[in-house]
């Protein structure tokens, strides 16, 4: 039998948010209709008082409070070793800065990879903890997030990464 999936739901300035772990850690953040981006049991368990799920949820609340910059926790990340270092390298992105598809890329030492690295972008089950919301594209163009683009730049502008007059 394989472990259980819990959830939160979270309200944000950007939308709810669902929450979802294990007990190995953070699984996913889904946006609304997100459920065919990531692949997920279908039987999701509510709970108010997982830890990792209530950790999520106050960091979450102090990030878009501007009280944090950074997460600290667990992760439960599925996906093939290339996808896992892409979400690993976007946690190297500094909050308020910006990287582009092809640095990222050059990050992981496959600078070639840059449609690659989109690719895994996209399947980044953890938005906003890792922060995939900070890659554009090269000519500074905001380009697709799960969260939709009117998200992304939400989150941009919050973090300082982007001008206003941009936003």
């Amino acid at each position: 039998m394989s472990e259980p999936h819990l959830f939160q739901k979270l309200s944000t300035p950007i939308g709810n948010l669902t929450l979802v772990a294990t007990q190995t850690g953070l699984r996913a953040v889904l946006w609304p209709d997100d459920d065919i981006r990531i692949s997920l049991p279908t039987d999701l368990t509510p709970s108010p008082t997982d830890p990792v799920l209530t950790k999520t949820a106050l960091q979450l609340q102090q990030y878009f409070a501007k009280e944090r910059t950074a997460f600290d926790v667990p992760l439960d990340l599925q996906g093939t070793d290339f996808q896992q270092a892409a979400w690993q390298a976007l946690a190297r992105i500094p909050y308020g800065n910006t990287w582009t598809y092809k640095q990222q890329a050059e990050h992981l030492g496959r600078p070639r990879a840059v449609r690659a690295i989109g690719a895994a972008n996209g399947k980044n089950p953890v938005s906003i903890v890792l922060p995939c919301h900070r890659v554009i594209g090269m000519n500074g163009a905001l380009t697709g997030f799960a969260g939709g683009l009117e998200a992304k730049k939400y989150l941009l502008l919050l973090e300082g990464a982007i001008p206003t007059e941009q936003g």
